[in-house]
């Protein structure tokens, strides 16, 4: 007999999983699962699938496993243990609910899925996401659950559809904010939070995006348990990965200005900056728009982050410390900068540190 498990999805909603297992001296010689929106439509086929089973000659065929695209979409979100991001969720329910999620494994080849990211009417940038979110799912199917989908179509599709124009990287962002303009932000958050106790202190996150090369999402998920300030460091929880966000949990640097800023919030339990990261983010972009400053972004903060610490000089190792990069290559496009040292050093906003008292006599501090 079949049985049918229902949990819950990361997006709230209810999947139920029917599964049947057939066993014979007391070893499992044939399981398929299948999940569904809705419960009675789960026991419709696992009816109709144990039906079919008992026909002579069904169960040998059914060993042959070539299930849909969308099967296997199922069985990768069910044995997965770590959880996707909502992007990666959203991707492949797409994917599951497309044509390409009708077809078997055996019929998926490298000309199908360039077919169908023609088909497709989003830009280049989003056609490659949705390939690579596939690519995934190709890259566990034969070697985890022996089904024919072979990750060199993906590889190959990848490489055609690049050639005809059809899927490109995501375009690098190098807006950075000027002083005037960061001297516009603060003094106008200065004003809202003196007005309003209770006024997110957008003064101290920006300082901290900047100095800790912080998203405002990783800000606002930080806890003081997680920080260690004899090494100056703090674990950043599901940081933004290109293959998988949630439990993505990384240790970085604090350098001294961004761990002033988090002993200054004077938090010893639970989150340091306890506030709504969309709401952070569009209370940045509405004091933007009031303060006529165009195309500005919230993240554009991390991008000025990075680029200040090679500009102090910082190599890729010491930099990925604080930023949290797995890649060193996706840093070397901020390596060579026209500017060099430090350009808050003479802001009046910076967060200044206290000046170490020198213990040489012969060397007295400067001045």
């Amino acid at each position: 007999m079949g049985t049918i498990t229902t949990r819950k999805r990361s997006d709230g909603t209810m999947g139920h999983t029917a599964q049947i297992r057939l066993k014979k001296a007391g070893r499992i010689i044939f399981s398929e699962s299948k999940t569904f929106d809705r419960k009675p439509a789960a026991s419709a086929w696992l009816k109709k699938r144990e039906t079919e089973l008992a026909e002579p000659g069904a169960l040998e065929q059914a060993k042959i496993e070539d299930p849909t695209l969308a099967d296997v979409i199922d069985k990768y979100n069910q044995d997965t243990i770590r959880p996707h991001g909502k992007t990666k969720d959203q991707v492949l329910r797409s994917i599951k609910e497309s044509s390409l999620g009708e077809l078997l494994c055996s019929e998926i080849k490298s000309h199908t899925l360039v077919e169908w990211l023609q088909g497709m009417t989003s830009q280049p940038q989003t056609r490659s996401n949705y390939l690579s979110h596939l690519g995934s799912v190709f890259s566990v199917a034969r070697p985890a659950w022996g089904y024919p989908l072979d990750k060199q179509q993906i590889d190959d599709a990848r490489m055609a559809a690049d050639r005809l124009g059809l899927i490109s990287r995501s375009k690098q962002r190098t807006r950075r904010p000027t002083l005037p303009e960061l001297d516009k932000l603060m003094a106008h958050f200065t004003v809202s939070e003196k007005k309003r106790s209770n006024a997110i202190p957008m003064t101290s996150l920006i300082l901290f995006s900047i100095y800790a090369t912080r998203r405002q999402e990783e800000s606002c998920r930080m806890v003081a348990e997680d920080l260690d300030v004899e090494q100056s460091e703090i674990i950043v929880r599901d940081m933004k990965n290109p293959g998988e966000k949630i439990g993505n949990d990384v240790i970085t640097m604090l350098p001294p200005e961004a761990l002033k800023l988090i002993q200054a919030r004077k938090v010893t339990k639970g989150r340091i900056w306890p506030f709504n990261a969309q709401s952070v983010s569009s209370s940045f972009t509405r004091a933007c728009q009031i303060l006529g400053i165009e195309d500005l972004h919230f993240h554009d903060l991390r991008h000025e982050g990075i680029s200040r610490l090679f500009e102090l000089g910082w190599n890729i190792p010491r930099v990925a410390s604080v930023s949290g990069h797995r890649s060193w290559k996706s840093l070397q496009r901020y390596t060579h900068m026209k500017q060099t040292g430090d350009k808050l050093k003479d802001w009046k906003w910076r967060v200044q540190l206290p000046v170490a008292k020198s213990t040489d006599e012969k060397n007295p501090p400067s001045p």
